[in-house]
């Protein structure tokens, strides 16, 4: 995993330097075959360490608890609902604060949709828009499935000209690794696009929202009271997860185990100006423990 310029870390030996330690998801803790075998390791350390974690995830396509029974079903009992802040959570306390009554269209699946049931507010799935949308106060993009891309977008874009409501962006990801090296496209790409087709402004939660890292930062100060200089957010991704936490005043490290390749790390780092405290392949103890054995020998 050599590049150029920028010098690699090991996860292990930065982690003992903070209290507090946010994770991104996908291409840190998960991948396209699902949970990254070894992982579970890294958080008995971190547990040996006396050290707090948080998944902070723009995934808002499944709730707090089934995103947490994906990580404890394969072995990371540590990953309770409490340690998951998704970005659905805080679409859903905006739902409760600003839309009152009626029903909320949504381009997802059925499961994200329950963000907004739990606001106290109907559902209406986008392929239904051409029905009755009297009720629609708003609408919300949550998930990039469970939907037509060319029916149920042209649905919303027609809704979105002839009716003057909130549109709200649940998950911001652009991209997703779906392999070793290719990505799809994800609900934040298709907000984008809708947005610059109506010619209005929608709001959007998750990282690199600053108030993404500040749910996190008070949810992990009802644990133990910790400042911006203890905590270490991880993320695979320059333009959400290190951007996102060096904004919002925290240490960040890059690992390369999802988004951003090895061999265009280097050129992103430089060309983006967005600079991370540190570069690590991953998180994963075996790879610590073969560099400690390459060391030694």
């Amino acid at each position: 995993m050599e590049i150029n310029k920028v010098a690699i870390n090991h996860f292990q030996d930065i982690a003992t330097n903070y209290r507090t330690i946010f994770f991104d998801a996908f291409g840190v803790l998960k991948n396209h075959r699902g949970v990254i075998s070894g992982i579970e390791k890294t958080f008995r350390f971190l547990d040996e360490h006396d050290i707090d974690y948080y998944i902070l995830t723009n995934d808002a396509s499944r709730s707090p608890e089934e995103l947490s029974y994906a990580y404890i079903s394969q072995g990371i009992k540590q990953l309770t609902p409490d340690k998951i802040i998704s970005s659905g959570m805080l679409a859903r306390d905006w739902l409760k604060l600003k839309v009152k009554e009626g029903t909320v269209a949504y381009l997802g699946t059925e499961q994200s949709a329950k963000y907004i049931e739990d606001a106290g507010l109907k559902t209406m799935a986008a392929k239904d828009l051409d029905g009755n949308t009297e009720d629609v106060r708003c609408l919300a993009f949550l998930d990039d499935e469970g939907f037509s891309w060319t029916n149920d977008l042209n649905k919303v874009v027609n809704f979105l000209r002839n009716n003057n409501v909130p549109v709200i962006v649940a998950n911001t990801d652009i991209n997703y690794p779906v392999s070793n090296n290719d990505v799809a496209v994800a609900i934040g790409s298709l907000s984008n696009l809708v947005e610059k087709v109506v010619g209005k402004k929608f709001i959007r939660f998750g990282k690199p929202d600053v108030q993404m890292f500040m749910f996190g930062f008070e949810k992990a100060c009802k644990n133990r009271i910790v400042k911006k200089n203890e905590i270490l957010m991880v993320g695979d991704t320059l333009f959400t997860d290190i951007i996102g936490g060096n904004k919002f005043g925290i240490d960040t490290a890059l690992v390369l185990s999802g988004n951003t390749l090895p061999k265009m790390a280097d050129i992103r780092i430089t060309s983006s100006g967005i600079i991370p405290n540190y570069v690590c392949p991953s998180i994963l103890m075996e790879e610590y423990r073969q560099a400690r054995l390459r060391v030694v020998n």
